[in-house]
């Protein structure tokens, strides 16, 4: 029975060949970092008021300029279409249907013009600035032809993090199929078949150029190793004036880095240690909030992911100062776990757990819980959060 999402988890580990699932799972070197994402969530306390007046609960709230029906979205995965066949139209379905929006990655299988003959709803497109800027290009203007109106700038991959589930796995070193990765894939033969179904996947996005090879696992290795370097603020500078629609920097833990995305014109931010798949040792996402929303003041939109595996997390993330919260790993559990429907899933379990636990707290609303912030949200040691 799923009740939860570490349900989805189990069961996606169950279906998904193991250089798939340690892929989403995993984090780099240690994963210290992984692991206090979730570590530093559970050192947040909620208060809990009784006998209050009851009103009508209302889970809405703006984020990114919008307002939206749950103080949540999908934010940017890759490889959706390896967990699960046609896996970021699945995605995208589950998403529109709860009326939040759905960002899909530069290394996804589907394109963006695949998704937007598929739907009408909102979709944002989650940029890796590459050294080939006529590539960077050509993905810029994909994005305004299906009507993307919110760009995700990713900076804090342009060296990436040793993740060493990967590294044992072979995710991508491996850039064609093997008799041994074969075999692999063949000990999950329901999870193989979804895959068979729709063809040999591929990065849609770069398929039309042959120097990325061909199928997901080389193009994949090679769109890696096309990331900038160099990629400094000069860069953000240049994204801001090329694209019209909003710029979101993603990637952020330091106020004053988030202080300078502001500066430059950008809309907002996401504060993400990559789920703890850079960094090692980095701050978790939830304790470096505060002092980056007191840095930027209350009016920049901040977004956060990292950890969330409950509808507490997203009050508590809410409730020290974000404007609106991403999910990564917790619907790609359901993704690979149950298709589409788990992907719904997922969303149907936290709002549930946000409703019910906001009915706990006496508290109405998502736009009461931002005012009231900290004195619902509170931490167990006196050193922590920061102010």
């Amino acid at each position: 029975m799923l009740v939860n999402v570490l349900d989805y988890r189990e069961r996606a580990r169950r279906r998904l060949p193991k250089i798939f699932f340690d892929y989403i799972d995993g984090g780099s070197f240690d994963e210290e970092t992984m692991r206090a994402n979730r570590a530093d969530f559970a050192a947040l306390t909620l208060q809990q008021r009784v006998l209050v007046e009851p009103k009508a609960q209302d889970l809405s709230t703006a984020y990114l300029g919008v307002r939206h029906p749950l103080p949540f979205m999908l934010g940017p995965v890759g490889f959706l279409g390896l967990y699960s066949g046609k896996g970021e139209f699945k995605a995208v379905r589950a998403a529109h249907a709860a009326g939040i929006p759905f960002c899909l990655s530069t290394f996804s299988i589907a394109s963006l013009a695949d998704l937007r003959a598929e739907t009408k709803g909102p979709l944002h497109f989650q940029l890796y600035v590459l050294e080939d800027r006529t590539l960077c290009e050509e993905l810029l203007q994909a994005a305004e032809h299906a009507g993307v109106d919110t760009l995700f700038v990713t900076v804090d991959t342009a060296i990436t993090g040793i993740r060493e589930r990967d590294v044992r796995n072979g995710f991508r070193s491996l850039t064609q199929m093997t008799p041994g990765l074969l075999a692999r894939l063949a000990l999950r033969p329901r999870w193989l078949a979804g895959i068979a179904l729709n063809g040999l996947p591929s990065v849609r996005a770069i398929e039309h150029r042959p120097e990325f090879g061909r199928g997901a696992l080389a193009q994949a290795a090679n769109l890696s190793r096309g990331i900038d370097k160099t990629l400094c603020w000069k860069d953000i500078a240049w994204l801001r004036d090329r694209w019209l629609g909003k710029l979101i920097v993603k990637g952020i833990l330091a106020p004053g880095d988030a202080a300078m995305a502001r500066e430059l014109g950008c809309d907002g931010i996401v504060i993400s240690n990559h789920g703890g798949r850079q960094l090692d040792g980095a701050s978790s996402t939830i304790r470096a909030l505060p002092a980056i929303r007191s840095a930027v003041g209350p009016d920049f939109c901040l977004m956060l992911d990292g950890g969330i595996r409950r509808g507490t997390d997203i009050i508590k993330a809410i409730g020290l100062g974000a404007d609106g919260v991403m999910l990564g790993r917790a619907y790609a559990y359901g993704l690979s776990a149950a298709g589409e429907q788990g992907v719904a899933g997922v969303i149907a379990v936290l709002e549930r757990e946000i409703s019910i636990s906001l009915a706990l707290m006496g508290v109405a609303s998502i736009d009461d819980l931002k005012r009231r912030g900290r004195d619902v949200v509170t931490a167990k040691s006196k050193v922590w959060p920061p102010s």
